[in-house]
């Protein structure tokens, strides 16, 4: 692995970084999470028109830029810096790849380069809070979600050359915005029931979304309800959607890691400001040497979390697997760094109206997520055989 960038990988981030500066400070943040989108649209816009970020990963058959994921990761972080509420998880890091991987044709044709574009916002629903079970981070990708011949979530049904989907979804990234849904469904009756991916347009008759109350306001989220709802199948009845989401899983932990690490890079950053000028008893409080040592735990958290989170970017176009490890890591040093930043503001620091609030909250949000940590950790543990020699010997 090449530790450096290239000179492509440091333009975007730059680009990136500067335009988030300007449109996406916190009294805009704040003011993008009251919208009914929950994000700015005119924001998107200029992601896409200014650095083709909904596309950066699309291959350039597609309409897109045709980097890798490490470039689309690498953007995460500099997003994840400011918390910058976008579609960019629901529709880049999660829709797009599985359109892409089991889509016909014409559904590529069709959707991929309205994606790049930025003029399309997709997302992925699957039923009931499974989505870390789905994209096999803390689990092996099956599942009473799945299917296995049980009633709940979405049932789809044939209806003349179409299929219609009936049942609800509870969680659903950005579900009350995207104007395209990826939504898992089971079909196939009781004995045989398997999960495929439909695609369904936000304004499909039958269709009721309501935005939910998120503990992250930052990832907004909604309820599907389905009623007969109209829907085209994406690939085909023999695609392996379980095999697809599982191979969606990985890379998108990595790019959400390395968003996480951006999240707390940033907090860390404010807070090391913010006692350097605060003073207590004559001096600033950063000045004693348990806050010195206290920042200096963070720091290196923080380090360490984003080594991990560049090596699993990284390691998405090598074979290797090791984004869950990577966000246990990163999940871990933004919640610490969050922690800190709203203990060492003081009396401001816990106040809602604070920011440091807002990098607390996105810890917590996306644990509950696509973590926990102990669960990302042990399921790749699990699948790496590390303790099968050690209950063979116990027995």
């Amino acid at each position: 692995m090449d530790a450096g960038f290239t000179a492509e990988q440091d333009g975007i981030r730059r680009t990136l970084r500067e335009l988030l500066r300007k449109r996406c400070g916190p009294e805009e943040l704040r003011a993008a999470l009251d919208t009914p989108a929950g994000h700015d649209p005119a924001l998107w816009s200029a992601l896409a028109d200014q650095l083709g970020l909904p596309g950066l990963a699309l291959p350039e058959a597609y309409g897109g830029v045709g980097c890798s994921m490490t470039e689309l990761a690498l953007a995460a972080e500099e997003s994840g810096r400011t918390l910058a509420p976008s579609p960019l998880l629901a529709t880049c890091v999660l829709a797009a790849p599985l359109i892409l991987a089991l889509g016909t044709d014409a559904q590529r044709a069709g959707l991929l380069p309205r994606i790049a574009d930025g003029t399309l916002t997709a997302a992925l629903a699957v039923p009931g809070a499974a989505l870390a079970g789905a994209l096999a981070l803390t689990g092996t990708g099956d599942g009473d979600w799945a299917g296995g011949g049980r009633a709940g979530g979405v049932q789809a049904r044939r209806a003349g050359d179409g299929w219609q989907l009936y049942g609800q979804v509870d969680q659903v990234l950005d579900g009350h915005s995207a104007e395209l849904l990826l939504v898992a469904a089971h079909t196939g009756g009781f004995a045989r029931s398997r999960t495929l991916l439909f695609l369904v347009t936000g304004d499909a008759a039958g269709l009721v979304r309501v935005r939910q109350t998120a503990l992250d306001a930052t990832r907004p989220q909604a309820r599907l309800q389905l009623r007969d709802v109209e829907a085209e199948l994406l690939g085909t009845e023999g695609a392996d959607v379980l095999g697809a989401l599982s191979a969606v899983g990985d890379p998108a932990a990595a790019v959400l890691a390395c968003e996480a690490v951006g999240a707390a890079d940033h907090a860390l950053e404010r807070t090391v400001e913010y006692v350097k000028q605060r003073e207590q008893f004559g001096r600033a409080i950063g000045s004693f040497q348990a806050v010195k040592h206290r920042l200096a735990d963070v720091y290196v958290q923080v380090q360490a979390a984003r080594s991990a989170a560049y090596y699993a970017a990284w390691a998405t176009a090598h074979g290797e697997r090791v984004g869950g490890l990577a966000l246990a890591q990163a999940l871990e040093a933004l919640r610490a760094a969050a922690a800190e930043g709203i203990q060492l503001h003081g009396g401001i620091g816990f106040t809602w109206e604070h920011e440091a609030h807002l990098y607390f909250k996105r810890a917590s949000g996306d644990e509950l997520l696509f973590g926990p940590v102990h669960r990302l950790r042990a399921h790749a543990a699990d699948s790496a055989h590390l303790f099968e020699q050690g209950r063979e010997v116990a027995v």
